[in-house]
Order: C-alpha cells, then sequence, then structure tokens
C-alpha cells in the first residue's frame, strides 16, 4: 500500500481560509492510533481525521478523531469535513446520505445543495444529555469577566449531544468579545467535570442573518479556542430548545464563531422537542483547500 493522502477542508464557511480546518486522512490502514496521534499532534489543527478503510462496514464508514492532545470519541467540524471528503473522494458519488462509524456510534450525514456553489452538510447529532448546573461565580472567574456579564434569566449548564460542553449565556456580544479564559480557574473547574470545554453564547450576533454568538474554549484538549464547533453548537441547540431561550420549542436559526479568530464561520442549528426527547441536526458548508501525500 502506499503513502496515506490527506485532504484539508474548511469547514462552517463558503470561502477558503474561514470556518475551521480539518486534515482528513484516506489509505491509512497501516497507520497505528499512535502514528495518528504524532500526525494530529505535528498538523495541529482542532482535530485530524482518519478514515480506516475505504469499504463501508455496517452501512457506514470507519472514522477516528484525534485532536492535538488526545482521541476523541466525536467532534463536529470533523464529521461533516470527512463526510465531504467520503464522498469526493470515496465514494465519488454524488450520494445525498452516508454514514460515519464514529467510536461514539454511527452518524448520519446528509447533504443539501444549498445553492449551485455551496452545499449544506447535516449531521444527527445523539438525544441530548443534561448534567449539573454551574456557579455563576465561579464561571465568571474562568471567563475573566464580571458576574453581572452572565445572563442569569438562564442557567450555566453541562450538556452532551456526543460531547459535553458547559453552556454559559451572556448578557450581550461585548461581553462575550471580552472573554479570556483564566487557565489556573479553567483547570481548576474541569479538574473532575463531565464537561471540560466551556461554549459561551450571546443572543446578540456578530451579522445580520445570525441569530447567535458563540465561543468554544477547550484547553483540556489542546484546544484553547476553537474556530467552529459542530459538537458544541449542538449542545447548545438542545439548551436553546429545553430552556426556551428564542421564545419556541422549536429552533432553526443560524450562529457566529471565529471571529476573534480571524477564522469566522458560520453553522446552521436546528432542533426541537418531540414527544422524549430533543432531536438536534446541525449543519454547514465545507471548502477544498488542498491536498497531499503524508511522507
Amino acid at each position: 500500500m502506499g503513502k496515506p493522502k490527506f485532504f484539508i477542508t474548511d469547514v462552517f464557511t463558503t470561502r477558503k481560509y474561514g470556518g475551521n480546518p480539518l486534515a482528513t486522512f484516506i489509505d491509512c490502514e497501516s497507520l497505528s492510533a499512535q502514528e495518528m496521534q504524532q500526525i494530529a499532534k505535528e498538523i495541529n489543527f482542532s482535530e485530524t481525521t482518519f478514515i480506516t478503510a475505504r469499504q463501508p462496514r455496517n452501512g457506514g464508514y470507519d472514522v477516528r478523531i484525534f485532536t492535538p492532545k488526545s482521541e476523541v470519541e466525536f467532534a463536529g467540524h470533523p464529521t461533516l469535513g470527512t463526510a465531504h471528503v467520503i464522498r469526493n473522494q470515496v465514494m465519488q458519488t454524488r450520494a445525498n446520505d452516508l454514514v460515519l462509524n464514529l467510536p461514539i456510534g454511527p452518524v448520519p450525514v446528509t447533504f443539501a445543495d444549498a445553492t449551485a456553489s455551496a452545499t449544506v452538510v447535516w449531521m444527527k447529532q445523539f438525544a441530548p444529555k443534561f448534567g449539573k448546573q454551574g456557579d455563576a461565580a465561579a464561571l465568571a472567574r474562568v471567563l475573566g469577566i464580571e458576574p453581572a456579564a452572565l445572563d442569569m434569566d438562564f442557567p450555566i449548564e453541562e450538556i452532551s449531544t456526543g460531547f459535553p460542553h458547559i453552556v454559559v449565556p451572556l448578557k450581550s456580544l461585548a461581553a462575550l468579545k471580552r472573554v479570556t479564559i483564566n487557565t489556573q480557574h479553567y483547570r481548576a473547574l474541569v479538574a473532575d467535570a463531565w464537561a471540560k470545554i466551556i461554549l459561551v453564547f450571546s443572543r446578540e450576533s456578530y451579522e445580520p442573518g445570525q441569530s447567535l454568538s458563540v465561543r468554544v474554549f477547550a484547553d483540556f484538549y489542546g484546544i484553547p479556542e476553537d474556530a467552529a464547533t459542530g459538537s458544541g453548537n449542538g449542545a447548545l441547540a438542545a439548551y436553546l430548545v429545553r430552556h426556551n431561550v428564542l421564545g419556541s420549542a422549536q429552533v432553526d436559526v443560524l450562529s457566529g464563531q471565529g471571529y476573534e479568530m480571524g477564522r469566522p464561520s458560520t453553522l446552521a442549528l436546528r432542533a426541537h422537542a418531540n414527544k422524549t426527547d430533543i432531536e438536534v441536526f446541525v449543519g454547514g458548508s465545507v471548502v477544498d483547500v488542498a491536498e497531499g501525500v503524508w511522507g
């Protein structure tokens, strides 16, 4: 077998050099988990993915996801970017549906042609799990902002639709822009916590058409700040429904992220409550950037 091939995409954007960058490898069956981890650290994107077989298994494609520090069971922008690569480079068809077999389980992905030049890729996330509610004073110390900047009409809450996040509501976009993580307080907060990623959001948006502004901090996983977080925005969508934040039990909105990093990203969130649970979908566009051979 030849050397592994890789593809770099930008996810949750319609333009190169926006969104969240992803490296995806194919023809990498010979790589060990240790080698995959070393490659992810070398590339140093928030995540790098490995399609470990060209042939589907049980109706889906086996994929592993690594941050610079560790392997993770699920992540959002890697799911969409990898699905894009599978469709275009592995399947080489215009299939509208495929499944990724991730360590957490199968994740269905759907392609919808939004315009002649842009395709929106949608993933259905896992039914939300809710954890502990957080202390406002403690979170304010971690975020480096005054407690009055937190929106106390809604709780600070741990949520996972595949990857646990601490969701923190803020009163304004200005407060969101002021957030500066205090690493010492952050480490103490997440040391024994189920959720080790912090997502802050405001109902004031960066751009017209967006309903929310978002920032995500995941230093525990080697990601001081993330440009576009599909798993976190999925957790946020579930939160919005559960607490009726937008005045409805059904959510269909756009959120903006990555602006402070110079990588503006737009994520589409859809969620609704059914009789037993909350269904969550997160979508966005994927742009091809580069390809090559590793080694």
